[in-house]
């Protein structure tokens, strides 16, 4: 590989990474076939639908592979994709600054090498945790230097079978044929946000405008200046949104949880190594549904850095056991009723998370009645025992859709869910950074290997037909149609 550049500058950190790629031949020629629709158009290949972290990675991945007839799509503007700039109000990563994922294995596409690209080692071995708007601006740096095109502000409104391949209608109005589709849209990207069911509360009801939010919506807290606010929720999210209002100058946060005291180990970093996330996808159903159910019941604690920065501040305090029965959005702000009182705030901030629920992504509506879910391959005991898991998509070894009834809906399986809800088919591959140099990489050789075998025929023929005289500078070349046993 090149030498490392320390603190030379990101201008030669490019150029460094751009010939190591020279170096690794990347990215390979295209080697699919072209296919043509009945409208005479060109078939894409591959439709990856978000360029957030995982979309980025994955399309590239496939650009390496010599799939090259794709395009990239993301409903957010620039340097919106993903939740960095957006939803996510952490001051910094959860994860430790060493990971790899991004990068696809090549090291001067690192966080690291980026980062001592302008700070040197010494600001490396400094460094104790990675920045949030570093990492955005780190993904977008390496989404440049890898020349990956993103389509901004283009979402998937529709997708649907037509004769042989998929029928994806875009925000844009236009529709393609396309052979695969990838679905990289994030944490809510197999769901929605999860509400919670409440009396007296409709999250569609727009009495709650500028008074009730789900912690993973966009949120003006410069409003919150003087006010009093109530988070339903106690993990890392609505811990963060918690600091981010003080911070914002509000009078007082107060943190509700059911729990007795906040979650105390974060079970994932048990699994969070390579036997494990190469394994888990190979493991029965049974073994799969133990782990994450278990995973899924345990809840992760916040960050210790998340906690001590809310601590910290004036106003702040948690409410342990006391669940919320109802709130209602008035006039002039929100009632909360608990099992302890009644509460009244300016403002109230959802920490609830996301559900995995295939059946709420429009896109989908035509393939979801026939989508295989975790819930249809347990007993109903464990279905009901365990009835957000029971929701989750049960994937294939590409994370391909699977068929409820095989046969009903044969292109589902060209339909990939890179996203959190193929968390139970093969672990935390597509959403967290630790498991994505596992997952990018199992998914784009899935797809390869399904558009190989889709042309064979077409393949072995190009072989068949194949002339490229290795003798032609030599005395002992012989022209084909003097050629004697197999041409």
């Amino acid at each position: 590989m090149a030498d490392l550049v320390e603190g030379e500058g990101l201008e030669a950190a490019e150029r460094i990474a751009r010939h190591d790629l020279a170096r690794l031949n990347y990215p390979a020629a295209n080697w699919v076939p072209e296919r043509f629709a009945p409208d005479g158009k060109r078939v894409l290949d591959v439709l990856v639908v978000g360029a957030g972290m995982c979309g980025q990675t994955a399309g590239w991945n496939l650009l390496r592979e010599g799939i090259r007839n794709i395009r990239v799509i993301d409903q957010a503007t620039y340097r919106h994709e993903g939740p960095w700039n957006t939803t996510a109000r952490m001051p910094i990563l959860r994860s430790p600054k060493h990971l790899i994922g991004p990068d696809l294995g090549v090291s001067s596409l690192t966080f690291r090498a980026w980062y001592e690209a302008q700070h040197g080692s010494a600001g490396w071995e400094a460094l104790y945790k990675v920045k949030r708007l570093d990492w955005m601006d780190y993904l977008l740096w390496v989404r440049k230097v890898v020349d990956l095109p993103v389509e901004n502000g283009v979402a998937l409104t529709n997708l649907e079978p037509a004769e042989r391949y998929l029928k994806a209608t875009l925000s844009t109005g236009e529709t393609i044929s396309v052979r695969r589709v990838v679905l990289a849209n994030g944490r809510d990207g197999a769901g929605g946000f999860k509400w919670p069911d409440f009396p007296s509360f409709d999250p569609n009801d727009r009495k709650r405008t500028g008074k009730a939010f789900h912690t993973l919506e966009e949120i003006d807290f410069g409003k919150f200046t003087g006010k009093r606010v109530g988070v339903l929720g106690v993990l890392a999210t609505a811990v963060d949104n918690a600091a981010t209002a003080l911070e914002a100058g509000a009078r007082e946060v107060i943190c509700y949880a059911r729990r007795p005291h906040l979650p105390q180990v974060n079970k994932s970093k048990g699994v969070s190594f390579p036997g494990f996330q190469r394994g888990q996808a190979m493991l029965d159903d049974d073994w799969r549904w133990k782990i994450y159910t278990y995973m899924l019941a345990a809840g992760s604690p916040p960050p210790h850095e998340s906690v001590l920065r809310v601590q910290k501040l004036p106003g702040f305090s948690f409410h342990f056991a006391e669940p919320w029965l109802d709130m209602i959005v008035e006039g002039a702000g929100v009632t909360v009723k608990t099992t302890k009182a009644t509460e009244h705030f300016d403002v109230v901030l959802l920490g609830t998370g996301f559900d995995v629920d295939m059946a709420r992504r429009a896109e989908l509506a035509t393939f979801v009645p026939n989508i295989k879910l975790w819930g249809d391959v347990r007993s109903p005991e464990e279905a009901d025992e365990n009835p957000d898991a029971a929701l989750y998509p049960y994937l294939g070894r590409g994370f391909e859709l699977m068929e409820k009834e095989p046969g009903r809906t044969p292109l589902l399986g060209n339909i990939h869910v890179f996203n959190w809800g193929s968390i139970l088919s093969h672990g935390p591959l597509a959403g967290d950074i630790p498991g994505l140099f596992v997952g990018s990489p199992r998914l784009t050789q899935a797809i390869s290997h399904s558009l190989f075998r889709a042309d064979m025929a077409q393949h072995v023929q190009n072989m068949f037909n194949q002339e490229d005289p290795e003798l032609a500078p030599t005395n002992y070349f012989v022209p084909r149609d003097r050629r004697s046993g197999v041409l």
